[in-house]
């Protein structure tokens, strides 16, 4: 038994708090199982002074979005000199900003789709780009604010433009990737498995179809060529190098194979906090590879540090 003491960071104030604070209390009773000392900590704009007061032997954190994976948080618990689980604040931040991802990506050969950053109100009159094309926040995660424009559609979303659009000014619009959506797990240097998703009753892997129970199927391993299963594995493992990533991350990926068997495999965006609730992936893909959700999580809190 482990006589650590672990504060789970979750909940916070982005659009992703009923998630953080799902993933967050999973972790937190897995940890208490497997023997750690867990404190819950439900992040407000006190967190320093909170975690001062806690001094934890480690930070697991099950924050999701703006704050607890663009750096911010990250850069808090290195100031306090507490350890912490996931990427640290330099990969978090990049990776966060889809389009400097996707740039450091290709940069070292992963395929990657076109795509332009603009202010949303210069899409809102003319289409920016052929449809189809995908409309994305450039820092938002869980497909919040993702929109996709078919060829038949005469004119962009007119949502971008109101006034009450929440996901900030500038958007990226990108290519859209016909296909199956493909997603795999890197645990430290080692690629796990590749799982793909069926959204179902939706067009795409949105929110809904991520966490509400039933909302999505996951095959894993995928049904798919076995070159093509290896190159998404390697391309995982090259994303999550390139971008300094540590600890767990998750790519996501399109594979067009309508035309050949080989197809077309285009890598979308990593996720340096990858969901941990009851119907999330990596802990999905982790069991395929032998670990328990107790043992991933024990890996990860082992795994903690500064400096990242």
């Amino acid at each position: 038994m482990s006589s650590k003491h672990v504060a789970v960071l979750m909940g916070g104030f982005s659009s992703e708090r009923p998630v953080s604070l799902s993933s967050g209390n999973a972790c937190a009773d897995a940890l208490e199982d497997v023997g750690y000392r867990v404190t819950r900590v439900d992040v407000g704009r006190d967190v320093a002074a909170v975690l001062g007061e806690l001094r934890p032997d480690v930070a697991f954190n099950a924050l999701h979005g703006p704050y607890g994976e663009d750096g911010t948080i990250q850069g808090i618990l290195e100031y306090l000199e507490i350890p912490y689980t996931h990427s640290g604040v330099g990969a978090s931040a990049l990776a966060m900003h889809k389009q400097q991802a996707k740039r450091i990506a290709a940069s070292v050969g992963i395929p990657v789709a076109d795509e332009r950053v603009m202010h949303r109100l210069e899409v809102e009159l003319i289409h920016p780009m052929d449809p189809p094309y995908v409309v994305k926040p450039v820092s938002e995660g869980s497909s919040f604010g993702v929109l996709i424009v078919h060829e038949d559609h005469t004119h962009p979303p007119q949502s971008i433009g109101s006034d009450d659009w929440p996901y900030g000014d500038h958007i990226m619009v990108e290519r859209f990737v016909h296909g199956r959506e493909l997603t795999c797990a890197v645990m430290g240097d080692q690629a796990l498995g590749v799982t793909e998703i069926f959204p179902i009753g939706h067009s795409f892997y949105d929110y809904e179809a991520k966490y509400v129970k039933g909302g999505s199927k996951h095959e894993y391993p995928a049904k798919i060529l076995p070159n093509i299963y290896q190159k998404i594995q390697k391309l995982s493992l090259m994303a999550h190098q390139a971008l300094g990533c540590r600890g767990v991350s998750r790519s996501d990926f399109r594979y067009d194979d309508r035309f050949s068997e080989d197809g077309e495999v285009v890598w979308l965006e990593i996720n340096t906090q990858p969901g941990m609730t009851p119907t999330s992936l990596v802990p999905e893909l982790a069991e395929l590879a032998g670990y328990d959700f107790g043992e991933l999580l024990t890996w990860m809190v082992e795994d903690a540090s500064c400096m990242r």
